[in-house]
């Protein structure tokens, strides 16, 4: 299931992009994994490696990978973008104000949107831009959530990134009342921080990670064009409203806000509020990119998400009364 938001951002809920003979693909995409988890993120095999001699044994300096001329021209584009944007005032992190209130009912309707509406439907074998009701989606499992990065991202910004990861890991815990933890194995949920060449690199990766995804979504992370700054999708294998894996991936060409950008709302989307409305405000699920990280409004939809009152696979007319009720509760009042 795809969507696009104000950054050209995509989510999809790969239960209902997949091909059938998911399950029995299950076993061969394990061994896949093995293998391209060390092939596609420039690690390296010893298998049939030659003897090293005590004096070979000394690492040399480690130089990073010369950056590809596309990438290059990438990172000056998004620093314009993000220059450009903060110009306007846009991209803000303060999580809204006295300038954005909204009432239990903006809420209410904007769970309704974001939460139970599809952006994109499949026709004809290829995804098409089509707001559509969807049901209600969510995980049931422990999340567990483990950042990867390719080679060409320097350690500062590893270091960065994984202390960014680990608070919103722990935001996201508080909003939803669910377990999720950030991991270095058995992840469920994986988040890659690759440049141009490193996510083309990745398809084999994610076909392992999600058996019998389509090639119609495998095709939306490497063709991904530049106005398209980030990409997830979760996997629903039931078709039944329930997460078993999830996916984002995130340009490392990307300044410093753009990525901690993508990274709030990309893991947010993973969890079950992957549409976009032109009306939520003040909230990162919105076409306008006025803010850019999760905001007090963006928490306040998670925890209505994670409410026991609603179960994954609700159809918008089962989910609506409760949404009503939730959202009178946190916010107060039917105005």
């Amino acid at each position: 299931r795809f969507h696009r938001n104000r950054r050209k951002r995509r989510n999809s809920r790969i239960g209902q992009l997949t091909t059938g003979g998911r399950k029995r693909m299950r076993l061969g995409a394990i061994a896949l994994a093995l293998i391209a988890g060390c092939v596609t993120l420039g690690c390296q095999s010893t298998v049939n490696a030659p003897a090293v001699t005590t004096a070979a044994r000394v690492s040399p300096p480690l130089v990073p990978p010369v950056k590809s001329e596309i990438s290059q021209e990438l990172e000056a584009y998004y620093s314009t973008v993000q220059s450009r944007l903060l110009s306007q005032g846009l991209l803000r992190v303060d999580g809204g104000g006295p300038d954005t209130p909204f009432t239990a009912d903006m809420l209410a309707n904007n769970f309704m949107r974001i939460a139970l509406f599809e952006e994109y439907a499949k026709v004809g074998g290829q995804m098409v831009a089509k707001q559509t009701p969807s049901y209600l989606h969510r995980w049931e499992e422990p999340v567990r959530l483990k950042i990867e990065f390719g080679p060409s991202v320097p350690q500062q910004i590893r270091t960065k990134d994984h202390t960014r990861v680990n608070r919103l890991v722990s935001r996201l815990g508080r909003a939803t009342g669910h377990p999720v933890s950030e991991v270095t194995e058995d992840a469920n949920f994986h988040v890659f921080v690759v440049n141009e060449s490193e996510r083309h690199a990745l398809k084999s990766r994610i076909r392992a990670i999600v058996p019998g995804i389509s090639d119609a979504a495998v095709m939306k992370v490497t063709r991904m064009p530049r106005s398209h700054y980030c990409i997830a999708f979760a996997w629903d294998p039931d078709d039944s409203g329930t997460y078993r894996e999830a996916v984002a991936i995130i340009r490392a060409e990307h300044p410093d806000l753009m990525r901690l950008s993508c990274l709030h709302e990309e893991i947010a989307q993973g969890f079950g509020l992957s549409n976009d409305s032109p009306k939520a405000r003040p909230s990162v699920f919105n076409d306008d990119e006025e803010f850019g990280l999760l905001t007090h409004h963006d928490e306040l939809l998670l925890k209505m998400l994670y409410d026991d009152r609603l179960t994954p696979g609700m159809t918008p007319g089962e989910a609506a009364p409760i949404v009503q009720t939730l959202a009178r509760e946190l916010v107060g009042g039917a105005g």
